[in-house]
C-alpha cells in the first residue's frame, strides 16, 4: 500500500512540473504584450528624413507685402488669421478668413497655390506656418508684420514697440550671457504610432492650444521666472545687450545636431528676437517637440526700439484692400 501511495504522489509531482513548464513555455511563445513606442524618437526621425527640421522650416518663410503686390495676390492662396469683425472691415482681395486652430484644414482648398497666412504683425501667423510646412505644404510663407505693413488702417505694430527694456534693471547692456548645458529632452505620448500621424497630432494640439506669447513686461520683470533664449547672432549680443539671465542658443538649434537638448524642459521657456516672428515659429516648434514654450511678443522692437540699427518696424504700405458687405 506504501508503495502505491508513493508511486502515486511521486506521479502527480511529475505531471505538476510538466503543466508548469508547458504553461511557462506557452506564456512566452504567445505573448501579446505591445512594445514600447518612443512617440517623440518616431516623430523627429519622420521629420529629419522630410525637410522638416527647424532650419528647413525657416527657409524663404517671408514674404514683404511690395512683393505679394508686385507678384499679383491671385497668385497666391492668402489665409487671413484675424478676427472675422476685422476681416469683414478690410482684406487682401481675394483672402481667406480662418482660425489659427483650423489653418491645417483651411490650406487644403489652396489647389496648389503657394499660401501666404497673415495676421495683424505676422506673429500668430508664424505659428500658421509651422503648422502649415510640418503638414507637408512647403510652399508657404507669413507676410512680414502682418497686415500692418499691408495698410496704415490696420496698423497694430506702431503703438507696440518701445524701450521698456533699455529702461529696465533686469536689461544687461553687456555680453554677460548665461553658459548653456545639456538638459534631458522632453517626452509625450499621443493615440498615433508612426512618426507622419504623431506628427500631425501634435501640430493638431499645438494649433487648437493658439498663438502662445508673453508680454514683455512679464518677462522683464522677473526674468528668473523663464528659461530665455536669446536668438541672436553673438555680434548682435556684444552690441546691444540682453536680457538678464537669457542663454543665446541659435547656430546648433537644430534636431540634426541635437541643440535643442540646451533648453530646459522643467522650466517656462521663452525665445525672444528682433520682430517676435521668428520666436514665434520657434516657439510653435518647440511646442510640437513637448517644452512648454512662450514667444515674447514684438522682440526687441518692443523693448529697446530706439537702438535698433536693424529688423526695425517702420511703416505700412498704402496697398488696396477690400471689405466684406
Amino acid at each position: 500500500m506504501n508503495t502505491k501511495n508513493n508511486f502515486f504522489r511521486m506521479s502527480l509531482l511529475i505531471f505538476a512540473a510538466l503543466l508548469i513548464s508547458f504553461t511557462s513555455c506557452r506564456k512566452d511563445d504567445d505573448s501579446t504584450e505591445t512594445p514600447t513606442v518612443d512617440y517623440k524618437k518616431e516623430m523627429v526621425n519622420y521629420m529629419k528624413a522630410n525637410g522638416m527640421d527647424l532650419n528647413e522650416v525657416l527657409t524663404a518663410w517671408i514674404i514683404k507685402a511690395h512683393d505679394v503686390d508686385s507678384i499679383g495676390v491671385n497668385n497666391f492662396y492668402i489665409i487671413d488669421l484675424r478676427s472675422s469683425t476685422d476681416f469683414n472691415a478690410g482684406h487682401i482681395e481675394g483672402a481667406h478668413n480662418t482660425t489659427l486652430a483650423n489653418i491645417v484644414t483651411e490650406a487644403g482648398n489652396a489647389n496648389g497655390k503657394p499660401i501666404v497666412v497673415a495676421c495683424y504683425t505676422g506673429q500668430t501667423a508664424a505659428h500658421g506656418h509651422v503648422a502649415l510646412r510640418l503638414s507637408g505644404y512647403s510652399n508657404c510663407k507669413i507676410l512680414l508684420f502682418g497686415m500692418s505693413s499691408w495698410n496704415a488702417d490696420f496698423d497694430h505694430w506702431t503703438p507696440n514697440v518701445g524701450d521698456v527694456g533699455t529702461s529696465s534693471p533686469n536689461w544687461s547692456s553687456t555680453n554677460t550671457l548665461a553658459d548653456n548645458v545639456a538638459f534631458s529632452e522632453p517626452t509625450f505620448t499621443t493615440s498615433a504610432t508612426t512618426g507622419q500621424a504623431i506628427l500631425a497630432e501634435r501640430v493638431q494640439k499645438m494649433i487648437g492650444n493658439g498663438f502662445q506669447g508673453v508680454k514683455n513686461t512679464d518677462v522683464l520683470a522677473t526674468p528668473s521666472n523663464y528659461f530665455i533664449n536669446n536668438y541672436w547672432a553673438e555680434s548682435d549680443v556684444d552690441h546691444y545687450g540682453h536680457i538678464k539671465e537669457a542663454h543665446r542658443i541659435k547656430e546648433d538649434l537644430t534636431l540634426a545636431s541635437g541643440g535643442f537638448k540646451f533648453y530646459d524642459k522643467d522650466a517656462t521657456v521663452v525665445t525672444y528676437c528682433w520682430t517676435g516672428q521668428t520666436s514665434s515659429a520657434i516657439t510653435a516648434y518647440l511646442n510640437i517637440l513637448g517644452y512648454n514654450a512662450k514667444s515674447l511678443k514684438f522682440g526687441a522692437n518692443g523693448m529697446i526700439y530706439s537702438d535698433l540699427q536693424h529688423h526695425k518696424w517702420s511703416s505700412s504700405g498704402n496697398y488696396t484692400y477690400v471689405t466684406s458687405k
